[in-house]
């Protein structure tokens, strides 16, 4: 079982930036994919990024480089650097994570989620 808490989420004006946070516990946190994920209100949660056990990355094309995930396995913490933010990044943030050395960027590949941490960016 793993345990997965986002933190770092809140309001932002357009334009600016923000690093969420994803901290694990209760297994080996190396032996991971990590994902961040977001939802916004009345939309189907999309992927945003995804890394591998060894750092492997993957964003969504969509956020054209605005977005960076990253991870510090000495922490077991996953991290996502968001910069240039737009009103249409407004949604809530979750992190996901499934025992494997690859990585994956469909939400029902992850095995467990943290419950999610409110981004809104204001114009």
């Amino acid at each position: 079982q793993v345990q997965l808490v986002e933190s770092g989420g809140g309001l932002v004006q357009a334009g600016g930036s923000l690093r969420l946070s994803c901290a694990a516990s209760g297994r080996t946190f190396s032996n991971y994919a990590m994902g961040w994920f977001r939802q916004a209100p009345g939309k189907e949660r999309e992927f945003v990024a995804t890394i591998s056990w060894k750092s492997s990355t993957l964003h969504a094309t969509s956020l054209k480089g605005r977005f960076t995930i990253s991870r510090d396995n000495t922490k077991n913490t996953v991290y996502l650097q968001m910069n240039s933010l737009k009103p249409e990044d407004t949604a809530v943030y979750y992190c996901a994570a499934k025992e494997s050395m690859a990585y994956y960027t469909n939400s029902r590949n992850y095995d467990y989620w943290g419950q999610g941490t409110q981004v809104t960016v204001s114009s």
